[in-house]
Formats: structure tokens, C-alpha cells, sequence
């Protein structure tokens, strides 16, 4: 099991940096991946047991670990993948792998991709979470509550930038009249 926590230890802390340095505002269509991700994921090896999982779970308070295999992601396991694929069907989570309950085909998302894209690859295959990769390495992760969360700063970006715009100006409509002593 590894904590990958790029903010602060990962030699990757300069590319996250100027990753979320390319948004000037941080909200709208110039909102990334990177402004909103957790950068903290918690992994844990495909052969590992499932009750090791949940030992992950219950020390680092997440909502799913990132199951990897030889450095690669391979999958996503999720409280209810343990709900459904071992209390429900009475299996060993003592000799139950997490590679045989995990999600697999795990969809993942750039750290500079835009937010608006996360949203549409959760709402397109109905998963609510997508590691993060930047450089072919895993950097974060980002939740449908993660962008729950960011809502209001979208909200309140739009507002700003509204209130800031020059107001626009309405020209009364003035019915024509003909000059006579133009020939008009």
C-alpha cells in the first residue's frame, strides 16, 4: 500500500504547480483537474486481500483505493465493491483478493484536462470517481464531490465576471421620419 500525497513529498510538486498555475481564474471553462483533485490516493497491490483493503479504509478515511499492479492502474476498488462482492455473497475477505472483486476497465482523466470533462466521463459510464495521471503517473483523484464541492465557485466566478462586464446599454427605438426636405 502507498500514499501518494504530491503536494507535499512527490518530486511531481513542480508539474502540479504549474499545472494549476494555467488556470488564471481557477473556475469556469479555465477550471482543470488539478484545481479541484484530492492529491492524496491511497493504493493498495491487486494481490493483496480484501481485508487488508479495509484496513486501508478504516487508517486513511477514503472513499476507494486505487488498486495498481506492477505500477500500473489496473483498477478501482470501492466500498461497494466490498458490499456487494463479499459481505453479500458470504466471501473471505481474509482469502478473497482485491483483484477478484475490483472494478475494472478503470477510466482515468490529465490532470489538465477541464472539469467539464471529468463531469461528462462520471456521467457517461455512471462512476463517481476517476484517478488522475500526469506523466504517466498517478497524482490525485478527483470525485463527483469534488466537483459538488466546486459548484459554488463556478457560481460565484460567473457572477463576478457578469459584475465586472461593461453593462449593456439599451437604445430606445426611435420610428423613422422621413425628411422632406431631403427626398428621403
Amino acid at each position: 500500500m502507498k500514499v501518494f500525497d504530491n503536494c507535499r513529498t512527490s518530486t511531481k510538486k513542480e508539474d502540479i504547480s504549474r499545472v494549476v498555475s494555467i488556470s488564471p481564474c481557477g473556475c469556469g471553462d479555465d477550471m482543470l483537474i488539478s484545481d479541484i483533485m484530492t492529491p492524496s490516493v491511497v493504493t493498495i497491490e491487486s494481490g493483496a486481500s480484501v481485508l487488508d483493503a479495509c484496513v486501508q479504509y478504516k487508517e486513511h478515511g477514503v472513499g476507494c483505493l486505487v488498486v495498481m499492479n506492477g505500477g500500473l492502474v489496473v483498477g478501482i476498488l470501492t466500498e461497494r465493491d466490498i458490499i456487494e462482492r463479499i459481505i453479500v455473497e458470504e466471501r473471505n475477505p481474509r482469502k478473497t483478493n482485491v483483484e477478484d472483486i475490483m472494478s475494472k476497465n478503470i477510466r482515468t482523466i490529465h490532470a489538465t484536462a477541464r472539469v467539464e470533462q471529468a463531469a461528462e466521463i462520471m456521467r457517461t459510464y455512471r462512476i463517481k470517481k476517476l484517478p488522475v495521471i500526469l506523466n504517466n503517473e498517478i497524482v490525485g483523484i478527483v470525485t463527483a464531490t469534488d466537483i459538488a464541492n466546486n459548484i459554488q465557485d463556478f457560481s460565484k466566478e460567473f457572477k463576478r465576471m457578469r459584475e465586472d462586464e461593461t453593462p449593456y446599454r439599451f437604445v430606445e427605438k426611435v420610428p423613422y421620419k422621413k425628411n422632406s426636405a431631403q427626398g428621403y
